[in-house]
C-alpha cells in the first residue's frame, strides 16, 4: 500500500460550513475518500467498511448518501467525467483568435491541477482494464474528448481527416505525459512549447498567445 496523506474531511476543514446534529461526514467526504482509495490502491479496495474506518465513522452513515457500493462507484465515475472530460471539452470551446491560442487553452486544462485530475484519470483507466463496462465508458469519454479537440482544429481552418489526425496527436501526446509519468520541471517543459505547437499545427506559433500562456503559468507558481 502506498504512502499518502488522506483527504481533509469536511468536519476538519475550517473553510467548510460547520456540520449540524449527529452528522460527522458528508457525501463529499465519502466521495473524496473513495477517490483517494481508487487512486492509491485500486477499485478493488473501495469497500464501505474500509472507507468508514479511515474516516472514523460508522458504516451505517454511508447509506444516508448512497444506496450501495455500486452507487458510490457510479458517482465516482460521474465525477471523473465532470472533472476531466467536461473540462477538456470546455477548454477547447473557449474563445481563441487562432489555433495557437486554442491549443494553449487546451493545455491550461492540464497544467492546472484543480481542473484536470491526473491521478483520477489514470486510476479509472486502470480500473477499465478489469471491467468491460468501465472500459466502454472510458472509450466513450476518449471519443468525446477527441471530438472536442477535432472541433477546435476545425474552427481554425483544418478540414476532415487533417483536423481529426492532429487532434489525436495532441490528445494522445498529452495523456502520454501522464501515463508515462514524465518527470521534468515546468521551465523545461514550457521551453518546448513553441516547437510542439509548430509540430501539432504545421504553422509558426503566435508568440503573443504563447507569451500570455507562459504568463499564466508563472502566476500559478508552477515549477
Amino acid at each position: 500500500m502506498s504512502q499518502r496523506t488522506s483527504p481533509l474531511l469536511h468536519r476538519d476543514d475550517p473553510d467548510q460550513d460547520p456540520l449540524v446534529g449527529h452528522v460527522k461526514v458528508t457525501r463529499r467526504d465519502w466521495l473524496n475518500m473513495a477517490r483517494d482509495v481508487l487512486v492509491t490502491d485500486g477499485a478493488g479496495e473501495i469497500k464501505i467498511l474500509g472507507l468508514a474506518n479511515r474516516m472514523g465513522v460508522s458504516r451505517s452513515s454511508f447509506y444516508w448518501y448512497f444506496k450501495d457500493r455500486a452507487d458510490l462507484e457510479t458517482s465516482l465515475l460521474e465525477e471523473w467525467e465532470v472533472r476531466n472530460s467536461a473540462q477538456i471539452i470546455q477548454h477547447c470551446q473557449m474563445p481563441a483568435s487562432n489555433i495557437t491560442e486554442g491549443l494553449c487553452n487546451f493545455f491550461r486544462c492540464f497544467v492546472d491541477t484543480s481542473k484536470f485530475d491526473q491521478g483520477l484519470d489514470f486510476a479509472v483507466r486502470e480500473w477499465s482494464r478489469r471491467d468491460p463496462s468501465i472500459r466502454a465508458r472510458v472509450d466513450k469519454a476518449d471519443q468525446s474528448r477527441i471530438k472536442g479537440v477535432t472541433a477546435l482544429f476545425a474552427r481554425h481552418g483544418y478540414e476532415g481527416r487533417d483536423a481529426d489526425a492532429r487532434a489525436r496527436i495532441v490528445y494522445f501526446m498529452q495523456l502520454g505525459y501522464h501515463a508515462l509519468e514524465v518527470r521534468e520541471d515546468m521551465e523545461t517543459r514550457m521551453s518546448r512549447l513553441e516547437p510542439y505547437i509548430r509540430g501539432f499545427t504545421g504553422q509558426d506559433p503566435d508568440r503573443a498567445a504563447v507569451a500570455a500562456f507562459l504568463h499564466d503559468i508563472e502566476k500559478m507558481g508552477l515549477d
